[in-house]
C-alpha cells in the first residue's frame, strides 16, 4: 500500500481521485454492438455470444426444467445459506414499503402519494470469474416486493454454455422465471430495446465490467432508466489503535479480491497501525485462491495516516466510499458524522462481507464518489411514486383565489379559467 502521512488538505482531491478509464475507444465499440442488437435482435445476440463468450447458443431463454434442476447441483448447506440470506433481505426491504397517507392540506383539499412497482425491469448478473448469485437476491427480492409485473434476468453462459446453478437457484427462489443466457453489452441492449425472445424493460439493474457500465449509460439516451452509475467496487476502512489488525487486513483483502481494479483505502490513526495491518495482509493474502487479483489491487491502494478524528471523517466524506468500515473506538459516535457513503459497517464485528451477502441491506451501492448524490438500491429503486389529489366543491372554493391569483400573475389565463369556471358553476347552484 502507498503510505501517506498527514497529507495537506490541498492534496486530498488528487490523493482521493479514482483511476480514470479512457473510454474514447470503448464507447464506439459499445455503441456499435447496441445498434446491431437493436437492428437484428436475436441473430445479433447469437453472433456476439459466439464472438465474446465462445459459446454457440442453441436457445437464448432457459427452460423451466433447467432452472428447477439447478437445485440438485447445489449442496444442502449452500441452499440453506441462500435461503437464510433471502429471509434477511426480505425482512429489511419489506420495512421500506410505504403506506398511503392522505393529507388534508386545507379543508376539502386531499393529497396523497402512492408507490407503484415499475412494470418491467431487467436484472443483469455478471458471470465472469465470480458468478454473483448474491446479486440475484439483492435485486430480485425488492423487485418482487415492489410488485414489478415482469422481471427478467440476463447472465452470460460459461465456456460450456451453462449458467451457474447458484444463479438459477437464487432466481427460482425469489420467483424470477424468465432467464436468458446472454451477457455483456448485448444483454443490456436486448433488455433496452427487446428482441424476438427477450422482452423490452423500462429499467435495468445490475453490476458489470466497463463495457456493461458504458452500455447502461448509453441506453439512457434512449429513455431507458438504470439503477445508478457504477465503477469498480471499493472499500474504505478507518482503523485506530483499538482495531484488530487481522480483522482489518481481512476486510481490505475481501475487497481487493474482487478484481485488479478494486479500490482499497485505509485511513489510520498511526503509522504503527498501518505497519501491523500490512504484516497481517502478507500473511493472509498468500492463502487466497484469488491472490493475484488482490495483490494487484493493493499495489494501487493507499494508506493515509491522520491522527485527528475530525480530519479523518472529513477526508472519508470527501472520498464518499461505496463501503465504509469503522474499526475505531467510538465507531457509533463517528457513524453519525458520515454523510457520504454507500453502506457503513460499525465496529470490529461488522465486516463488509455480511452486507455483501446476508445481513439484509442491499449490496448494490454507488461507487466512484457517487455516494455524494446517489443512494444504494432499495425498494424505492423499483417503484414510481405517483401523487394524487381530490377536491370537494368546498375545497376548490377554498383554494380557488390562491390558484387564480398565481395563474394570473404568470400570464396563464387558461389555468385561471379552469378554476374560475368551476367556482362560477358552484355559485350558480347556491
Amino acid at each position: 500500500m502507498n503510505l501517506l502521512i498527514k497529507p495537506d488538505r490541498k492534496e486530498w482531491p488528487s490523493i482521493l481521485k479514482r483511476p480514470s478509464i479512457d473510454a474514447s475507444n470503448l464507447l464506439p465499440k459499445v455503441q456499435g454492438i447496441i445498434e446491431q442488437v437493436k437492428l437484428r435482435g436475436d441473430s445479433a445476440l447469437i453472433e456476439f455470444t459466439s464472438q465474446f463468450d465462445q459459446v454457440q447458443l442453441t436457445a437464448i431463454q432457459l427452460d423451466t426444467e433447467v432452472i428447477e434442476a439447478a437445485a440438485s447441483k447445489l449442496s444442502s448447506s449452500l441452499k440453506n445459506a441462500i435461503q437464510s440470506a433471502k429471509v434477511n433481505i426480505e425482512k429489511f426491504h419489506s420495512t421500506q414499503i410505504q403506506k398511503v397517507e392522505k393529507v388534508e392540506t386545507m379543508p376539502g383539499v386531499w393529497c396523497w402519494r402512492k408507490s407503484v412497482g415499475i412494470e418491467k425491469v431487467g436484472i443483469y448478473i455478471p458471470g465472469g470469474t465470480a458468478p454473483l448469485f448474491s446479486t440475484v437476491l439483492m435485486l430480485g427480492v425488492p423487485a418482487v416486493l415492489a410488485g414489478c409485473k415482469e422481471i427478467i434476468l440476463c447472465t452470460p453462459p460459461n465456456k460450456e454454455g451453462q449458467i451457474a446453478p447458484a444463479i438459477l437457484y437464487a432466481a427460482h427462489l425469489v420467483g424470477i422465471t424468465k432467464i436468458y443466457s446472454v451477457g455483456g453489452v448485448q444483454a443490456i441492449a436486448a433488455m433496452a430495446f427487446g428482441t424476438e425472445t427477450i422482452p423490452q424493460v423500462y429499467k435495468i439493474f445490475g453490476p458489470g465490467n466497463q463495457y456493461v457500465t458504458a452500455a447502461k449509460q448509453l441506453v439512457q439516451q434512449y429513455g431507458i432508466a438504470i439503477d445508478m452509475p457504477a465503477g469498480p467496487s471499493e472499500v474504505c476502512v478507518w482503523a485506530d489503535d483499538t482495531a484488530n489488525v487481522n480483522f482489518v487486513a481481512s476486510d481490505l483483502l475481501s475487497q481487493a479480491e474482487h478484481g485488479a481494479d478494486s479500490q482499497v483505502l485505509l485511513v489510520a490513526s498511526s503509522e504503527k497501525i498501518v505497519a501491523d495491518i500490512e504484516i497481517a495482509i502478507k500473511e493472509q493474502v498468500a492463502l487466497l485462491p484469488r491472490k493475484e487479483f488482490a495483490i494487484k489491487a493493493l499495489l494501487n491502494s493507499k494508506a493515509i495516516v491522520l491522527e485527528n478524528e475530525e480530519e479523518a471523517i472529513q477526508l472519508i466524506n470527501e472520498y464518499a466510499p461505496e463501503h465504509l468500515i469503522l474499526a475505531i473506538q467510538n465507531a457509533e459516535k463517528m457513524a453519525d458524522k458520515v454523510i457520504n457513503a454507500g453502506s457503513v459497517f460499525i465496529g470490529n464485528y461488522s465486516p463488509e462481507s455480511v452486507g455483501d451477502y446476508a445481513s439484509g441491506t442491499n449490496h448494490t451501492l454507488p461507487t466512484n464518489g457517487n455516494a455524494k448524490a446517489y443512494s444504494g438500491v432499495s425498494m424505492d429503486s423499483f417503484v414510481k411514486k405517483i401523487t394524487f389529489q381530490q377536491l370537494t366543491e368546498r375545497g376548490l372554493n377554498n383554494i380557488a383565489q390562491t390558484v387564480m391569483e398565481m395563474a394570473d400573475a404568470e400570464g396563464l389565463q387558461a389555468h385561471k379559467k379552469a378554476v374560475e369556471i368551476r367556482v362560477e358553476n358552484s355559485n350558480q347552484k347556491k
